[in-house]
């Protein structure tokens, strides 16, 4: 079978894993993982990249360049890591400035227990009622026009239904001049890279699934799905056909991760 994105799809089925369902199966099928895999999901992000995860997030929110007063939306925020990490950043500026505005972030997630596991983590006491939950589809963001400066997505584009709806919505949401960062694992860019990197996500990832998180048919979905997700140039295609201007995008450790910028 091949591992390439699938780009001839017909109409009525899209990818899900490796299979083609059709698409009105795949946000329940996605819901079910992350459903199972919510309690250890952000133990499993650490042993599956070795705690390469959290670098990669730093590295979206330098990017994203916090600033007091601002109001993020987090899609497929999980747990909330951006989130956090957005408030923290944003008071951070504001204090070298003596600029006494709080920054507000909502963390949008489909998956309802994915959210409960991030509540119960608990905030900081300084971002105490400054990050709301709300569950909502990011095909159809249940948020009114240009409402935020910056919207973020870390590793959950590729679990979308219609991307295409799901990039436009994102787009409507900002506003003028709002900035936009995508966090997805992408294409290695060597074969040498690529090979080791296959050896790991379809050996080991799985058999820490099952013995972790007694759950092995969830990474499993979560190794495919990447397989079957568009390489670094056909997906930046995509978001300038969604309306985003300056689109770029930069290779995190040799391209197993990638984070595509735009702006509104």
């Amino acid at each position: 079978m091949s591992n390439s994105p699938d780009t001839a799809a017909p109409a009525e089925t899209v990818p899900f894993g490796f299979e083609d369902v059709d698409r009105t199966q795949k946000a329940g099928l996605v819901r079910n993982v992350f459903d199972r895999s919510a309690r250890r999901y952000d133990l499993m992000n650490d042993l599956m990249s070795l705690g390469v995860h959290r670098a990669w997030k730093d590295m979206v929110m330098t990017r994203a360049n916090p600033q007091p007063g601002e109001r993020l939306l987090d899609v497929a925020g999980g747990t909330g890591d951006l989130a956090r990490s957005f408030l923290t950043k944003a008071d951070r500026a504001g204090k070298r400035r003596a600029d006494p505005r709080r920054a507000e972030a909502i963390v949008l997630d489909i998956n309802e227990q994915m959210l409960r596991a991030g509540i119960k983590r608990g905030v900081e006491p300084s971002h105490t009622g400054r990050i709301e939950w709300v569950t909502g589809n990011a095909e159809c963001l249940p948020l009114t026009d240009h409402s935020f400066d910056c919207v973020t997505i870390s590793t959950g584009i590729r679990n979308v239904t219609d991307r295409a709806a799901a990039l436009k919505d994102m787009r409507r949401v900002l506003k003028p001049g709002g900035r936009f960062l995508c966090l997805e694992f992408s294409r290695p860019t060597s074969r040498a890279w690529e090979s080791l990197y296959d050896a790991w996500s379809f050996n080991v990832m799985p058999e820490l699934g099952e013995h972790v998180a007694k759950d092995r048919a969830s990474y499993q979905y979560l190794v495919e799905s990447i397989r079957r997700f568009p390489d670094q140039e056909s997906f930046a295609t995509e978001l300038r056909t969604a309306g985003f201007s300056q689109v770029s995008y930069t290779n995190f450790s040799g391209g197993i991760a990638a984070l595509h910028t735009g702006w509104a």
